[in-house]
């Protein structure tokens, strides 16, 4: 396996700096460092700032080590090194191709010298690609390129038009039959896949326990319509989920039957039994039947 090298970073060249005017041998430098001394001396030599107005200046500086280091860096880029590809690269670029169209195409004809992909991306992104606006061609038209391990932001299976912001009050405080409460209940890891889904009305405490098998959004869901299919309109109006993954499939469930769908907030389950009544804190008269899902 061939050796993998690491560039000195800024703070390890003040470092340098900092150990060069102290006198600090080269060796104990190496040794703090974990770096051969070989590249403290290269280092050393190769960013060594001379300016013939200032004479008196001249010497190892983390700073100018580290712009000097870049300097290089982009003057060894291969699209710099060869202005004839680039232009090349520019022209496909500007008839609509893609990176990755250039850089397969460069691949199945055996050119010599090509470039990958990420090559032809670092150049669009660049001072001379951002002085041509090359990135004005690219299907996507950003100005500022997204990490390429950036985690996209994946769109809500929720929507925000059934948030229980938008639940009647007369829902909240508890006020008319007919409006449930679902969640989820999981167990210890060690017992397996199997939960219970509770469905609780609002006003009179009726409950219903079903038994699944997993917390798989189609099975979960199933078992609550198969449980109120039954019931009178007037005795399902609304059902009020939390945001978990189980409850994704709860279009379903107000498609078959009408059934209005609530959602809490992100992180918020505790809101669907917010609103409480002086009966329900003091539990007066309330009632729980548990039935069961098998």
């Amino acid at each position: 396996m061939a050796a993998v090298y690491k560039q000195l970073s800024i703070t390890e060249r003040r470092r340098i700096e900092r150990w060069r005017h102290a006198k600090v041998p080269v060796n104990e430098m190496a040794r703090v460092l974990k770096r051969c001394r070989s590249t403290i001396f290269r280092e050393l030599k190769r960013n060594y700032f001379s300016d013939p107005d200032f004479p008196k200046c001249d010497g190892y500086y983390g700073a100018a080590a580290q712009m000097m280091q870049a300097d290089r860096r982009a003057r060894d880029r291969k699209l710099i090194k060869h202005p004839d590809l680039c232009q090349q690269i520019i022209n496909h670029i500007k008839n609509g191709w893609t990176p990755e169209q250039i850089s397969h195409r460069m691949i199945h004809e055996s050119a010599s010298p090509r470039v990958c992909q990420e090559t032809i991306y670092r150049y669009i992104y660049s001072k001379e690609g951002k002085r041509d606006d090359l990135w004005r061609y690219l299907p996507t038209h950003r100005v500022a390129r997204r990490p390429r391990r950036g985690r996209r932001c994946r769109e809500s299976k929720f929507h925000r038009d059934i948030s229980i912001l938008f639940r009647p009050s007369d829902v909240a405080h508890r006020r008319q039959f007919g409006h449930w409460e679902g969640d989820l209940m999981l167990f210890k890891q060690k017992l397996g896949q199997s939960n219970v889904t509770t469905l609780v009305e609002r006003v009179s405490r009726f409950t219903v326990i079903l038994k699944n098998p997993n917390k798989r959004t189609k099975p979960v869901m199933g078992k609550i319509i198969e449980a109120i299919k039954d019931l009178p309109l007037s005795t399902r109006k609304s059902i009020t989920f939390d945001r978990g993954t189980e409850f994704v499939s709860w279009p379903h469930l107000q498609a078959k039957f009408g059934t209005q769908t609530c959602l809490c907030d992100p992180s918020s389950p505790r809101q669907k039994a917010q609103s409480k009544t002086p009966t329900d804190v003091l539990g007066a008269g309330s009632r729980t039947n548990v039935t069961s899902g098998e």
